[in-house]
């Protein structure tokens, strides 16, 4: 005959602890990422280092910078270039919160944005901002604002309270 006897002794102040969900954690180093829609590629983001979180809103973070290339659909040359020192992906939204000298250049046109804090929204391609801005145009005119917001490829751009110096020219502003 065997007979078995078991215990088990449970602390209540522990018990609660059960019920939080784990929180996953994958990293990584040298990090290259395509972002591609309907088999074109769209982006190739570059970092050293990144951290994924899974949550109930999972996250990926590039708190060691990170650069994104934007290419044109049908050549893949680079349209734009976009560089962070810290940059947090939101996957349920699609979003990237930037931060720590943001900027976005166009290559084409060879203006370049400056900026603390920028949002990138993937899905519809554009970003924005309510912070202070900087914008180098090509001609070596600077353009101060606070607020924008932009296509992802920086071919245009609204300022939405423009501040600053201004140099107009000297026949006035254009009539409509």
């Amino acid at each position: 005959m065997v007979g078995l006897a078991t215990a088990c002794e449970n602390n209540i102040k522990t018990l609660p602890n059960f019920r939080q969900k784990q929180i996953s954690v994958d990293e990584g180093n040298k990090i290259t990422a395509y972002l591609s829609e309907n088999a074109r590629v769209k982006a190739k983001l570059t970092a050293p280092y990144m951290r994924r979180k899974e949550l109930d809103s999972p996250y990926v973070e590039f708190p060691n910078s990170l650069h994104v290339d934007f290419f044109n659909d049908s050549t893949l040359k680079i349209e734009s270039i976009m560089d962070a020192r810290y940059g947090k992906w939101q996957e349920q939204t699609g979003k990237v919160y930037l931060r720590d000298s943001v900027v976005v250049k166009n290559m084409l046109k060879g203006d370049t944005l400056y900026c603390k804090e920028l949002w990138w929204d993937q899905k519809a391609e554009k970003f924005y901002t309510d912070k202070p801005v900087q914008i180098h145009k090509s001609g070596g005119t600077i353009l101060y604002g606070t607020g924008l917001e932009a296509p992802q490829d920086f071919s245009g751009y609204t300022i939405y309270q423009i501040t600053g110096p201004f140099a107009f020219p000297e026949s006035g502003m254009p009539k409509n």
